[in-house]
């Protein structure tokens, strides 16, 4: 079993930057954040292959989001710029027990969740 807590949420305006930190209880494989607004579904943001050689990022978020992990901290990171408004919700990360070289998109590829970071952007 793996626990895993979000940090460094917060409100920001449009045009800030955030950096999330989520840890893990113990050594995880590929790694994923995922956010959910009010009303909506979850949906993937970045993920993160176990040797941080492989990254991958939804395209709402590519170029302005960077994903990063830190396997000696069993930490993973999410560097968020130029934020939007639409960037609200609360952000989840989340961890596999895959360790393929392709990180995957899909919520059923990861195994373990966090409780979620707010982050809301104002205009």
């Amino acid at each position: 079993q793996v626990q895993l807590g979000e940090s460094g949420g917060g409100v920001v305006q449009a045009g800030g930057s955030l950096r999330l930190s989520c840890e893990a209880s113990k050594r995880t494989f590929n790694m994923g954040w995922f956010r959910q607004a009010p009303g909506k579904e979850r949906e993937f943001v970045a993920g993160i292959a176990w040797s941080g050689g492989s990254t991958y990022y939804a395209a709402s978020v590519k170029g302005r989001f960077t994903i990063s992990r830190d396997n000696a901290k069993n930490t993973v990171y999410l560097q968020m710029n130029s934020l939007k408004p639409e960037d609200t919700a609360v952000y989840h990360c989340a961890a596999s027990s895959s360790h393929s070289v392709s990180v995957s998109s899909q919520l059923y590829s990861y195994d373990y969740w966090g409780q979620g970071t707010q982050v809301t952007v104002s205009s």
